[in-house]
């Protein structure tokens, strides 16, 4: 199949390299240092027990293009990044193209094909210009949650820190062909899927770890170990999963773990830096709307107060704002 990866980071790239491995064609679509390191040198995948995978036969490239139309269109740069590449996603795109989202947090579509008093609606926390909807229909979408850890240790460089659980779903809850196929895909490429009859639940699963803890390690640069064995920002999580719970509550989501148990599962990934927390050390912008931003538009719509998720949200974004400021500086000093 043809399968294009749009975003080489961490779970972009751990997810095109062992798709290229398995023998998918496939394109990585990025900029920068990072396409540059591609071109030069191919994708390099560490995995968690040590066996490394190099990447070279793949196409690499920034140019939409020249990819040609794909079969699956990975979409995986951060929420906050789509609105900027979404006009050129159909150039990707042919009659039968799947776009696979695998973003943290609350996606854009979620109240498409919802059913319910909200169908349809925008998020604007998420797509303010509605640019992303423009240009991504529904029906080409397929929800992925992405479980394992990874890190982009150096340019083309990627390291697996644990988890290989891609589960997937049709934004209706049906099983189709397509779902078939790119889980078969998956498999073959040595991933866990499961295709999920109510994928929104499975994202709120996801959701409720990432809207707490990585928030919590970007203020603090801890590690999701450190969180969990610290008991006052234990608590914080637990409080704003609760928060979270009943927002998903209202929205006719059951969560099938409790909050002990989820806590309990990211302890025992160790001491893992989250994305946001990498964010943070390599000076990039935070994923707060995608992450937090979200929920709190959707508490708002089922009037709902969440008083802990509002505080660190509030400290986060204050941080975002002085780390972008910082690094607007250093960019406007002269290189001579």
């Amino acid at each position: 199949m043809r399968i294009c990866i749009v975003g080489t980071g961490a779970m972009g790239g751990f997810l095109g390299a062992k798709l290229a491995v398995s023998g998918q064609e496939l394109t990585f679509i990025d900029q920068g240092e990072q396409l540059k390191a591609l071109q030069e040198k191919g994708l390099h995948l560490i995995m968690e027990d040590g066996t490394e995978h190099h990447v070279t036969d793949a196409h690499f490239t920034s140019q939409y293009d020249q990819a040609g139309p794909q079969d699956y269109v990975i979409l995986a740069v951060k929420a906050h990044h789509i609105c900027e590449v979404a006009e050129k996603l159909p150039l990707l795109f042919d009659r039968k193209t799947s776009v696979v989202t695998v973003q943290n947090g609350i996606p854009w579509w979620y109240f498409q094909k919802h059913g319910g008093e909200y169908e349809g609606t925008r998020l604007a926390s998420l797509d303010p210009s509605g640019v992303i909807t423009a240009n991504i229909d529904a029906d080409r979408i397929i929800g992925c949650i992405a479980y394992p850890g990874a890190a982009t240790i150096e340019p083309g460089v990627i390291k697996h820190v644990e988890g290989i659980r891609f589960s997937i779903g049709e934004l209706d809850g049906s099983e189709s062909e397509r779902c078939l196929k790119l889980q078969k895909a998956l498999i073959e490429a040595g991933f866990k899927s499961y295709i999920l009859d109510n994928v929104r639940s499975e994202i709120w699963l996801k959701a409720w770890g990432t809207l707490s803890f990585n928030p919590i390690s970007a203020l603090t640069h801890a590690t999701l170990q450190d969180i969990c064995r610290f008991p006052e920002t234990k608590n914080l999580a637990a409080q704003m999963m609760q928060e979270a719970q009943i927002v998903a509550g209202k929205l006719g989501i059951e969560f099938r773990h409790t909050i002990e148990k989820r806590i309990a599962g990211a302890e025992g990934v160790g001491a893992h830096k989250t994305s946001m927390l990498q964010d943070v050390e390599a000076g990039r912008s935070l994923e707060t709307d995608a992450l937090i931003g979200s929920v709190l538009e959707l508490a708002h719509m089922t009037q709902t107060q969440i008083p802990a998720i509002e505080a660190v949200n509030a400290c986060t974004k204050l941080l975002n704002k002085i780390y972008s400021e910082k690094k607007a500086k250093v960019d406007l000093i002269p290189l001579d």
